[in-house]
């Protein structure tokens, strides 16, 4: 056996891992790409027995890749999209884990593959399959979140996303720069928080943290391909990673 898994964030893969080879009780030979064109070059070069693919990619959405590739192997979904994505997922009968995901949720979704797959009941991604899911997913991400309700010792307080310069992963929650420089803790992962954004506005720009475009006041080169940023509101400086100096670039010329 063999799997390919396609997750851009590196927690949520080893996550990923960590219960395939705890369902399977041995260590499953595995390959794993973090952006559509790193999977592609996978795909087109090896066989899988099934896929465990996030939707949001370094460099796009997963189901571009899959509408380029022609492939018979099934896929299983893990992502934190829900609502319209959930039923498109559920009317086409593919398997589909919502994060944050339990290892329960992880057996049921590995079961149900082995139900479909077995009885000759799996039907395979195609054009129109595909067209679905992503006009499913454009109907989702056309009202993205406006605010956050943030908890304080004194009460509740909301947070506008558009007064927000930087979030910043920290364990099982993160927390959000405001433009005057005031932090808010918001119990969500990173992974959840970024599937809420505008992608035009936001950008994951390292495995920790996400910036607000409207918020960037200097950019300056770095070593190794990186880029540092000056985020208003934020003492310190961010910075790019090497794998995603590339795609940020392209994205701010949007």
């Amino acid at each position: 056996m063999k799997v390919l898994i396609l997750e851009d964030e590196i927690p949520a893969y080893q996550k990923l891992v960590l219960y395939l080879n705890g369902f399977f009780k041995e260590e499953i030979p595995h390959d794993w790409a973090r952006s559509i064109t790193d999977g592609e070059k996978l795909l087109t070069q090896n066989k899988y027995d099934f896929i465990l693919s996030d939707i949001q990619l370094l460099d796009g959405i997963s189901f571009d890749l899959f509408d380029d590739v022609s492939i018979d192997t099934p896929i299983i979904f893990c992502s934190a999209h829900d609502e319209y994505l959930f039923k498109a997922f559920n009317t086409n009968g593919i398997a589909y884990i919502l994060k944050p995901y339990s290892k329960a949720d992880f057996n049921k979704a590995i079961e149900k593959y082995q139900s479909l797959f077995n009885q000759g009941d799996y039907n395979k991604l195609n054009h129109q399959t595909l067209t679905s899911l992503k006009s499913a997913l454009q109907q989702e991400n056309s009202t993205f979140k406006k605010r956050f309700v943030i908890k304080k010792a004194k009460g509740i307080q909301l947070l506008n996303v558009s007064e927000i310069s930087l979030i910043t992963a920290s364990g099982d929650f993160c927390i959000a720069t405001d433009l005057e420089g005031k932090k808010h803790s918001i119990s969500q992962t990173l992974g959840v928080i970024l599937q809420q954004l505008n992608p035009e506005k936001f950008f994951k720009i390292n495995r920790s943290e996400i910036i607000n475009i409207d918020f960037i006041e200097n950019i300056e080169s770095h070593f190794k391909n990186r880029l540092l940023l000056k985020i208003k509101g934020s003492k310190e400086k961010a910075m790019t990673s090497s794998s995603t100096t590339a795609v940020f670039r392209k994205w701010l010329e949007q």
